[in-house]
């Protein structure tokens, strides 16, 4: 089994903006409309950290969010995700970016305690190819857009609903262009060559 393995961060205690309809074209009785935002003056909180696992055969997702990116809390989120990987599974491979916390001492005595893991490092400045990089996106979209937040709770709590909500509709997540960025076949039949 692969499960990309990385963190986001950091997310601070903010407002996010959002999309908006707005009307670019001014009428006989209104102006044409802008888009608003409330000011924002800055952080209210510390900002914090969200740890992430991604199954992309699946697409099930974990997150874990916390206010530090330490090591004790990269320890704590990877014993984490070895509770949720089924008993049953013999090998699980994690990408993982080249970060100094990911090639600690600590990770080598958990991959000890821990012989099934293997963990495997991508290339430098090869983020993309770690499929949770292009899930972050989603999350964003998913729990800050659009969204104001006066607690680091308020933002554990929406990523907690975001990630539920995308394990109840989750789909295999593939590496590449998406769907609808890919031309349109024409129907029809191929021509042959002609021959002389």
């Amino acid at each position: 089994m692969t499960v990309c393995l990385d963190q986001m961060g950091p997310v601070a205690v903010k407002s996010y903006p959002g999309k908006q309809l707005v009307s670019p074209e001014a009428g006989e009785t209104k102006p044409a409309g802008r888009a608003k935002q409330e000011i924002d003056y800055g952080r209210r909180e510390k900002a914090g950290y969200v740890f992430g696992a991604l199954q992309p055969k699946t697409g099930e997702v974990f997150t874990a969010t916390y206010t530090r990116r330490r090591l004790v809390n990269w320890i704590d989120f990877l014993q984490q995700v070895e509770e949720w990987i089924p008993k049953d599974v013999e090998r699980v491979y994690a990408v993982l970016d080249n970060l100094t916390m990911h090639r600690a001492v600590d990770v080598l005595l958990f991959n000890l305690v821990y012989p099934r893991w293997e963990f495997v490092f991508q290339p430098t400045y090869a983020a993309y190819l770690n499929l949770i990089e292009p899930w972050w996106k989603t999350l964003k979209s998913l729990a800050l857009k659009g969204r104001r937040f006066e607690t680091w709770k308020e933002i554990e709590e929406a990523v907690q609903k975001a990630t539920t909500y995308w394990n109840a509709h989750k789909h295999p997540y593939v590496w590449g262009r998406r769907r609808r960025h890919q031309p349109r076949r024409k129907p029809g039949i191929a021509q042959l060559p002609k021959v002389s």
